[in-house]
């Protein structure tokens, strides 16, 4: 396979990329959605057997990248913070920092199993400046990997996927299919707010933290990368709606089998906690309150197009002992029984509302607390199936692999399945979690997640 931690990355250029268009100076502000967000950075790459000269296929990813702009314009923009201490986007058209690097490494032989050596600071690129920050990787084999990192307080996954597709079309002089809204009005409280206890138990504002324990050093989280068979996946489906209970869906049995297998190495007094992002677009698409004579027929009212965050992360908590004993179906019940309550409209009317009643004070998921000495360990997943690694094509060529990266710096592991480019059903499985996990992952859990190799690739 090679040894994917020596090779170096030497960068050829450094530049600004601005939206080929102006863009008058303004301040966008963030939604009460955006305002849950810590300032995380998230990574996002994508590998390419190039078929075109190196500096041509650089040159239509910089070009398509100043036009993308234009339409995303806040992307080529600035974090500030306003006069109440919350984060805020200066839309300047400061620019996307560009790196233009080279790997003396062949794409076959980096080491996509391990991406903490082989894809982070080397592939996806360290922001240090602006929303986005984007490296194209010149290898030696011909190949290119182009990474992004973005702050994750500007765009969700869904909003940067919106990005990427609309990026990729406009290399190919295709119509953007999908032009971003920021309209932050659709996202607006309701008058007066109306909220109840329930978001208490997912949201904690930071003055409700607990203090800080000494406690020993933190084992550090690592990040690997796995493919999961279609028949694996739908093999715990069937597993999981066995005895006649009813059949849950791939990412609720997939949670409830990582729930168990975390467990397994946990203190049976302690509590595990399995937290699922739930993305809000299609709850609050129903029923937007606006009045829609007043507005054009070339502005549909949908949140499909909205740019910007409207996550929650309910979670389930239980023991550990428990979640041992209990069957696939039962703890898939259980994810189904926390998740449930966060798939309607009124969640998240509800949750803007909380946030407005809390402002300014910032507020974080609770999944991400450990608020006494038995607590144990959490794990959130993200469903990444609209990850539109199939759509990134630039003009020559599908990617032969792409994934989101985000070794976050929490205590909290984060896992996200995205569809495999052989289309088959597979998965691609990133995960960010406490080596005892890995291990149960490796062991308990071979038949299920394999490692990622060049070989599954076809590289």
């Amino acid at each position: 396979m090679g040894s994917c931690g020596t090779f170096g990355v030497s960068v050829k250029k450094r530049d600004t990329v601005a939206a080929a268009l102006p863009v008058q100076d303004h301040w966008l502000p963030m939604s009460n959605l955006d305002l849950l967000l810590p300032p995380l950075d998230v990574g996002v790459f994508f590998c390419y057997k190039n078929t075109l000269p190196l500096h041509e296929s650089v040159n239509i990813v910089k070009k398509s990248l100043a036009e993308a702009l234009v339409s995303f314009y806040p992307l080529a923009g600035e974090m500030v913070q306003n006069n109440l201490g919350e984060p805020e986007l200066l839309c300047n058209n400061r620019g996307v920092d560009f790196i233009h690097a080279y790997a003396d490494m062949e794409l076959k032989n980096i080491d996509l199993y391990h991406p903490d050596e082989s894809v982070d600071t080397k592939l996806v690129p360290l922001k240090k400046q602006g929303v986005l920050t984007v490296q194209v990787t010149e290898l030696r084999c011909g190949g290119l990997v182009i990474g992004c990192t973005f702050d994750h307080r500007a765009a969700d996954a869904y909003s940067i996927n919106l990005f990427l597709t609309a990026w990729a079309e406009i290399a190919q002089s295709k119509p953007i299919s999908n032009i971003p809204s920021f309209r932050r009005s659709m996202l607006n409280p309701r008058r007066p707010p109306v909220t109840n206890n329930f978001y208490n138990k997912l949201f904690l504002p930071f003055s409700s933290l607990p203090p800080p324990r000494s406690l020993s050093p933190m084992d550090p989280l690592i990040s690997r990368i796995y493919y999961i068979e279609a028949k694996d996946i739908n093999h715990l489906q069937s597993k999981s709606s066995f005895n006649g209970n009813p059949k849950r869906s791939k990412l609720v049995t997939f949670a409830a089998y990582l729930w168990k297998l975390i467990a397994e190495c946990e203190n049976g007094f302690n509590t595990c906690k399995m937290g699922i992002v739930v993305d809000g677009r299609e709850r609050l698409d129903n029923s937007l309150n606006f009045d829609k004579l007043s507005l054009s027929k070339t502005m549909p009212v949908s949140m499909q197009n909205y740019f910007g965050n409207v996550l929650s992360i309910p979670y389930g908590e239980a023991n550990s002992s428990e979640l041992k004993e209990m069957s696939l179906s039962q703890v898939g019940e259980m994810v189904h029984e926390f998740v449930a309550p966060a798939m309607t409209e009124e969640h998240f009317r509800g949750l803007i509302d909380w946030v407005e009643l809390n402002r300014p004070e910032p507020a974080v998921a609770k999944v991400y607390v450990k608020m006494d000495e038995n607590d144990g360990e959490a794990i959130v997943v993200s469903s990444g199936q609209r990850f539109p690694v199939d759509s990134v094509e630039f003009g020559w060529g599908k990617p032969c692999f792409g994934s989101y990266h985000f070794p976050w710096g929490g205590q909290t592991g984060y896992v996200m399945p995205m569809p495999s480019t052989r289309k088959n059903g597979d998965w691609i499985v990133y995960m960010h979690l406490l080596e005892k996990h890995l291990d149960l992952v490796e062991t308990k859990g071979r038949n299920v997640f394999k490692p990622l190799t060049p070989s599954y690739l076809n590289l």
